[in-house]
C-alpha cells in the first residue's frame, strides 16, 4: 500500500478530476460522534437478539424485547452531533463537489450537519409512525413515553402499533431509495465509501455497482472489507481525519 501522503495525494487528484462526487457512509463514520457501531463487539447486537418486523406486528413480548433495546439506544443517538466527517460532506455538497450522501445509518447526522441530498436506505432513528394510520412522532417523544408508559407503545389516534422509521430485520427497503442510490452509483465519476462493512446486501452493492459503472472508489473504513480490491486509494485512518484533509472545512 502507498504511504499515508501518497495516498492522500492520489486521493485529492481524483477528487479534484472528479465531476460527479457520490459519498455512501455506513455506521463506522458515526462512531466519532460517540455512537457504538451496532455491529461491534459489545454493541447493540452482541446484548441484544434481533427480532424481526413479523414478530414485532405478531407479539406483544418481541416488541417489549424490541423497545428494550430502542430505549437504551435512543438517548445515545438524540446526544450525539455531527463529526468532521459529516460537516466535510455538507460543505463539499454546499460548493457543488457532492452530489448525494447515500447512508446505511439511522442517526440524522448528515442531515444535521447539513446535507440536504441524504438518501436513507434503512430508514430513520428521528421519528417513529403508527403502521396503521400513519401518524408520526419525534422519536424524544415516544423515549418519553417507553419510560413512563411502558415498552410497547401504541398510538393515541387509532391504537395501532408504534415503531421507528427504520428498516428492521424481515422488513423491505423503502424500493425509492434504492432505486435512487443504485441510479447515483451508476451515474457517479468518484464515490467516497466511509465507514461500511459492505456486509448488508443489497445496499452493499452500491459501490459494486458504482466500480461496475466506470467510477473510480476512495475506501475510508478502519476495517477490510470484501470488496476492498475494487478501491482506487483506500485509508484505514479516522474518516473525520481523512475527510477533513480532502474537503477542508472553514472555520
Amino acid at each position: 500500500m502507498e504511504g499515508f501522503h501518497l495516498r492522500l495525494g492520489h486521493a485529492r487528484s481524483l477528487m479534484m478530476k472528479a465531476r460527479r462526487v457520490v459519498a455512501f457512509s455506513g455506521a463506522g463514520i458515526s462512531t466519532e460522534s460517540g455512537l457504538t457501531d451496532f455491529r461491534s463487539p459489545g454493541g447493540i447486537w452482541d446484548r441484544y437478539r434481533m427480532v424481526t418486523f413479523q414478530e414485532f406486528c405478531a407479539s406483544h413480548e418481541a416488541r417489549v424485547e424490541y423497545w428494550r433495546m430502542r430505549r437504551e439506544l435512543i438517548p445515545e443517538l438524540l446526544k450525539a452531533r455531527p463529526n468532521k466527517a459529516h460537516l466535510a460532506l455538507a460543505e463539499m455538497e454546499k460548493r457543488g463537489k457532492l452530489a448525494a450522501v447515500i447512508t446505511q445509518n439511522i442517526d440524522g447526522l448528515h442531515q444535521e450537519a447539513g446535507s440536504r441530498n441524504v438518501i436513507e436506505l434503512h430508514g430513520t432513528n428521528r421519528t417513529a409512525s403508527c403502521l396503521q394510520c400513519y401518524k408520526s412522532w419525534p422519536i424524544g417523544v415516544i423515549q418519553q413515553r417507553l419510560e413512563k408508559e411502558g415498552l410497547d407503545p401504541g398510538c393515541d389516534r387509532c391504537g395501532g402499533r408504534i415503531k421507528p422509521d427504520t428498516v428492521s430485520f424481515g422488513q423491505s427497503m423503502p424500493e425509492s431509495a434504492l432505486n435512487s442510490a443504485f441510479d447515483l452509483a451508476r451515474r457517479c465519476d468518484l464515490m467516497l465509501m466511509i465507514g461500511s462493512s459492505l456486509e448488508v446486501q443489497p445496499a452493499a452493492s452500491v459501490p459494486l455497482v458504482a466500480q461496475q459503472n466506470g467510477a473510480r472508489l476512495i475506501f475510508i473504513n478502519r476495517t477490510p472489507t470484501a470488496y476492498d480490491s475494487l478501491a482506487t486509494v483506500r485509508f484505514n485512518e479516522p474518516a473525520g481525519e481523512i475527510m477533513e484533509q480532502l474537503a477542508p472545512i472553514p472555520r
